[in-house]
């Protein structure tokens, strides 16, 4: 069985993801400066349809595919030009003329960002990989699929959480224009800065 000890050991390390420093947060601050907190949900909402089944995936024994260099070259590069396009729209937003920062919110957007900021995101397979995995086969042996429901719930409230007060922090930009641009253009900053980080990583593991 798997006692309250476990759950707090799966909320504490899970911190250690779901609250650094990344593209999720970036984005989802980007996106929230213009749709508010529902952009942040939703953003975890994607998150969470490539995270879970990534979970049954890895106590299942996927771990093993990704240790293969050339998918995890292939999801590095993908990821960071992913990273970079992003960063581009973002920036686009911020530069053009005139928009209205009341427009109405693109939530399929955010899924769909969540979603691909997280499928290929070696840094988030990765974590899973070598921080969950262990975690993962904890729980699968001792419930099984209970018990990954179990570490699954203790683990994704927090991206949810996390991600829809960064929105909300975002959405407060909205009160002025300038100040909204201005976070604009800083965020597409740091997610071009992810993007090639990402790419030059994975470059150097290649020479």
């Amino acid at each position: 069985m798997l006692g309250p000890d476990f759950i707090v050991r799966v909320i504490v390390i899970s911190a250690s993801g779901a609250l650094a420093p990344g593209p999720l947060t970036a984005s989802a601050a980007s996106l929230g400066a213009r749709a508010g907190w529902r952009a942040g949900f939703n953003e975890a909402v994607g998150h969470m349809i490539v995270e879970f089944p990534l979970v049954l995936a890895i106590a299942y024994g996927l771990h093993y595919v990704f240790q293969i260099p050339t998918v995890n070259t292939a999801f590095g590069i993908i990821g960071g030009a992913f990273l970079l396009f992003f960063a581009y729209l973002t920036l686009r937003d911020a530069l053009r003329g005139s928009f209205n920062v009341n427009d109405a919110p693109r939530y399929g957007s955010a899924i769909a960002t969540g979603a691909a900021l997280s499928l290929f995101n070696p840094y988030f397979i990765a974590w899973w990989i070598g921080v969950g995995t262990p975690l993962i086969m904890e729980a699968f042996q001792s419930m099984y699929l209970v018990g990954i429901g179990v570490l699954y719930a203790s683990h994704v409230w927090l991206d949810y959480a996390w991600l829809t007060l960064i929105a909300s922090l975002g959405s407060m930009s909205r009160v002025r224009v300038s100040v909204y641009r201005a976070l604009l253009i800083a965020l597409a900053i740091a997610i071009a800065y992810f993007g090639i980080s990402m790419i030059v990583s994975i470059t150097k593991s290649l020479l």
